[in-house]
């Protein structure tokens, strides 16, 4: 408790001094007008809160809400810049909010009916004991899984399910770190498949909505897709041989297929309609947060979720997600995005090269969706061609995926380290050797990819 009194009281103290400085100095010597030095410092408290973690996350969303109204509003409106506080509050409910809650609508419906283990025991069943097949089967589940729920979550269940065959296993033997270390990482990677996987691809997604870029459902899983497949297949071959089977048979326990109730296909049948709009949506002229309302709606209109589930779904992290768009809302609206990119290099190649590795560095570190909300916003002002700026963009929020070398890299990371069948040495190693080849790849075949894609 005293502990987190004094990082409490510390962080009050930084973000008075901090205003203080900026109202009695200024910024001078960077030639910033007021409203400019205001964003900077609103920019430079979120870092430093986000990084240090001093108050949660999401408080630091509301922090930024309140300094942009009470402190940065007023000066924009002095400069004619601004005329409503309704340009910071939309943030907080966007068409990308929508679709993340109605992600999350989907993940707490699959969770609540067991659709999500059904699959996953589904998986492993196919595998009939052969080492390297079932850890591919749990590499595809996870990916599978995190693609359209909670990674957190995901990691969680296919611990449990795993745990029984580490049972099977010699102690010493080498697979057994294998089988472990696939849950987190795979659940890392499948995050970067769908809009919904991770909320880095959400900030992405509302930035570029923001320059009337629109990316739909299919679209954004063909500019991930070819990535997605090659990090899970070296994944697995990297564990492979790190962690090698050496002609292990495993035992899988039998379980009784149970046939699906009424409210469980009822919840596929949501999941399956909800997925289809989001993949067809723009063909019938519906965004995909206009899609978000049905899960959203069938669910708690028929049942299938109640009021507790709701109470339940984390709404932290939608916040955490709006705090970053409110802050690019205050780049573009100050000006102040105008003047970083000016101090950047002029080659996109160069920026892309700088932008992800300054991504990779801070999500080893802090929060990815931190991470993304900081970084995706200095690139949104460069003169550049559509397909180079969503290049930039969607590397930007893959690289903040690909960062798992840590255990406090990522709650799944965490959350596997924490479970005490892994050493700390072990992840760092097959993590920091993912996260360089999602640098490499990102760099060297992402921008020749995306561009043709979307079109330079």
């Amino acid at each position: 408790m005293r502990l987190h009194l004094d990082k409490t009281f510390t962080a009050a103290i930084f973000v008075a001094i901090v205003v203080g400085l900026v109202e009695l100095l200024g910024l001078p010597i960077l030639g910033l007008n007021h409203a400019q030095e205001i964003t900077a410092a609103i920019l430079v408290i979120a870092a430093v809160l986000w990084i240090s973690e001093w108050v949660p996350l999401f408080v630091v969303s509301f922090l930024i809400l309140a300094l942009e109204i009470v402190w940065l509003l007023p000066n924009l409106q002095s400069l004619d810049l601004a005329n409503s506080n309704n340009l910071f509050f939309a943030a907080f409910f966007s068409d990308i909010i929508l679709l993340f809650l109605g992600g999350f609508v989907l993940s707490s419906l699959m969770q609540k009916y067991g659709l999500d283990l059904k699959f996953a025991q589904s998986i492993l069943k196919q595998t009939r004991g052969h080492a390297d097949l079932t850890l591919l089967g749990i590499i595809l589940a996870c990916a599978f899984l995190s693609m359209w729920i909670s990674n957190t979550a995901t990691t969680a269940m296919m611990l449990t399910i795993v745990f029984p065959l580490l049972k099977t296993i010699p102690t010493e033997h080498p697979f057994r770190i294998a089988l472990v270390l696939a849950i987190p990482f795979a659940c890392n990677i499948g995050g970067i498949g769908t809009p919904i996987g991770t909320p880095p691809n959400a900030i992405a997604l509302s930035y570029l909505a923001q320059l009337d870029i629109s990316l739909s459902f299919a679209q954004w899983i063909s500019l991930t897709a070819p990535f997605l497949i090659f990090f899970l297949v070296f994944l697995w071959q990297l564990l492979s041989r790190l962690y090698p089977a050496k002609g292990l048979v495993l035992s899988i326990e039998s379980r009784e297929d149970t046939p699906f109730s009424p409210k469980q296909g009822a919840a596929l049948a949501v999941f399956i309609v909800t997925a289809l709009g989001w993949f067809f949506g723009k063909q019938l002229g519906l965004s995909t947060g206009t899609v978000a309302l049905f899960p959203l709606i069938v669910c708690f209109w028929f049942g299938l979720l109640d009021t507790s589930d709701f109470r339940k779904l984390p709404w932290d992290i939608l916040y955490i997600i709006s705090g970053g768009l409110a802050l690019g809302i205050a780049l573009k609206s100050s000006g102040l995005d105008s003047v970083i990119v000016g101090t950047l290099p002029a080659d996109p190649t160069t920026i892309m090269m700088v932008g992800v590795l300054l991504a990779a560095a801070m999500s080893t570190v802090m929060s990815n969706t931190a991470t993304a909300g900081l970084v995706i916003p200095l690139v949104m002002s460069l003169n550049i061609s559509t397909g180079l700026i969503v290049a930039l963009v969607v590397s930007l929020a893959m690289t903040c995926s690909m960062a798992m070398a840590l255990p406090v890299t990522t709650p799944p990371n965490a959350i596997a380290f924490s479970s005490q069948a892994i050493r700390g040495k072990d992840m760092m190693l097959t993590g920091g050797i993912m996260t360089i080849v999602g640098v490499v790849a990102v760099i060297v075949f992402g921008r020749p990819y995306w561009t043709a894609m979307i079109g330079a």
